[in-house]
């Protein structure tokens, strides 16, 4: 397992080790997870083109490195705990072995609708743990998840489906999020209209809504995992092969398919969660993103499950049935780490102190921010009410493109400050550079904040289709578009949750 940072010292250590032979320190950090074959070469790369490529020629699957990897320690032990939007609604909580039973059955699923390597799946879905066994399933079997934040419009969500050229789409029939029940199923029905590249749809029932069904093309989520085959062999994949494209909100520009590949993403976001919020074995992880953004894939999803940690999914709202909603899940499940957005935290103050003074919150041991700097006054209320002045708050900087957290305190470790990100993560190394791209030094010097050297779960490429051609492809990196969207995207516009 991945050793974690324990001391201010030991942080400077393993960062200085980062900086002086990133190689050979991203080596260590590497070989605690299972390879079907090690790499032949570490890194090859230039920002030039640009190229990264990391672990040359290694083989692995990263489902094997949540399940196989665990398989004999983590058994029964709870991988998903399930909070549905309604507090009285009965949660549900998956084990290591029944999340990999669903995960099989559902890959044999895929496979038996003929969804197989470098296909690109769809999945449109509210916050359910289907949601979640979809895109295990999907890097199980080698096809490319690609998560839509089920908020999005249908011409939004068609985008998307039509610039990955998306074989299958996963949704459910509703969704509900506080008072409201969203119609899923209809968004996805509209957004198909203009949709050629689909040829399935599978249908999760969550509201048990009526909605049009297309004999032809929608399949029930029920109905096909009550006959699938609960043996499954992983797709042995390569480092460098795609395991994911997430699209950038759109905000600035059109949105661009971000592209994460299978062997950094796997070590970075993992090596991340364990050393930023100093996870223990026994802990209960609560992230409140939705797994639409990369904060979901990352620190819900992959960067947990890869440490073998109990993970809470909650699909409701914080202010839902009223504005102590989230610190009842904290009492609940004995939460001890809570990651959230600064706008929910400004979003609970305005309710008024009485929703968290009368909660016990005595399990809690970190408290982490995500999605936009932190204000000085929500640090000190969230670090006064709900941390009770006792808990650290990692005050995370990163984004889509970055993978995984990139500057943050390491909870306990490093010393924070209100409105800090405070020190870069081992093998981050960021500098501040002008207009030219002329690197910046001094005490006080503003420019472009960048990062001078590759890390592991970087982005690797924006998917793209070339020369208005229907056949897919990754864009040319010596291209001048290409590097124009990079750099634009790299100024770190860090507004996505």
């Amino acid at each position: 397992m991945i050793d974690k940072i324990s001391t201010l010292g030991g942080y400077i250590h393993e960062y200085q080790k980062s900086v002086e032979n990133p190689q050979a320190f991203w080596s260590r950090i590497a070989e605690s997870f299972f390879w079907r074959k090690k790499w032949d070469k570490i890194l090859d790369w230039n920002f030039t083109e640009p190229k990264i490529n990391w672990f040359i020629n290694g083989k692995l699957n990263i489902t094997e490195n949540i399940f196989e990897r665990h398989l004999f320690t983590r058994t029964d032990q709870p991988a998903i705990i399930w909070e549905p939007n309604e507090p009285n609604d009965e949660n549900r909580v998956l084990t290591y072995n029944e999340l990999f039973l669903e995960v099989k059955k559902f890959a044999n699923v895929m496979l038996g609708l003929g969804i197989s390597k470098g296909d690109r799946v769809a999945i449109y879905m509210p916050m359910v743990p289907e949601l979640a066994i979809a895109m295990l399933a999907c890097a199980r079997i080698g096809a490319i998840h690609s998560i839509v934040f089920a908020g999005f419009s249908a011409n939004s969500l068609a985008d998307r489906i039509n610039d990955a050229e998306a074989k299958l789409v996963i949704t459910s029939d509703g969704g509900y999020r506080g008072e409201k029940t969203i119609p899923i199923k209809d968004i996805v029905d509209e957004a198909l209209d203009t949709c050629s590249s689909v040829e399935k749809v599978v249908v999760v029932q969550r509201t048990n809504t009526d909605v049009s069904f297309s004999e032809q093309r929608d399949i029930w989520w029920h109905e096909a995992m009550a006959n699938a085959d609960e043996d499954n062999k992983a797709e042995i994949m390569d480092a460098e092969d795609t395991l994911f494209i997430l699209y950038t909100s759109g905000s600035t520009d059109k949105p661009k398919g971000i592209v994460h590949t299978c062997g950094g993403y796997m070590v970075y976001s993992a090596y991340t969660f364990k050393n930023v919020f100093q996870y223990s074995d026994g802990d209960i992880y609560f992230c409140s993103a939705d797994i639409g953004w990369i904060t979901g894939h990352s620190y819900i999803v992959y960067g947990p499950l890869l440490n073998g940690a109990t993970t809470l999914m909650f699909e409701g709202i914080p202010t839902y049935p009223d504005a102590g909603r989230y610190w009842d899940i904290v009492n609940k499940y004995r939460v001890a780490q809570f990651y959230t957005a600064p706008t929910a935290i400004r979003s609970l103050i305005s309710m008024g102190q009485e929703y968290v003074e009368n909660k016990d919150l005595s399990s809690l041991k970190v408290l982490g921010t995500v999605g936009e700097p932190i204000n000085e006054e929500a640090w000190h209320w969230y670090h006064d009410h709900v941390g009770k002045n006792r808990c650290p708050i990692v005050d995370t900087w990163w984004q889509t493109e970055t993978g995984g957290i990139s500057i943050s305190p390491i909870a306990g470790i490093i010393p924070t400050k209100p409105g800090f990100a405070t020190l870069p993560q081992p093998g981050i190394q960021p500098i501040i550079v002008d207009g030219d791209g002329n690197e910046l030094s001094g005490k006080s010097v503003e420019g472009n904040l960048c990062i001078k050297y590759p890390w592991p779960g970087m982005l690797r490429t924006i998917w793209v289709i070339m020369n208005g051609s229907s056949k897919l492809t990754l864009a040319h990196s010596k291209t001048s578009i290409f590097r124009e969207m990079v750099l634009k995207e790299m100024k770190m516009d860090t507004t996505e949750f």
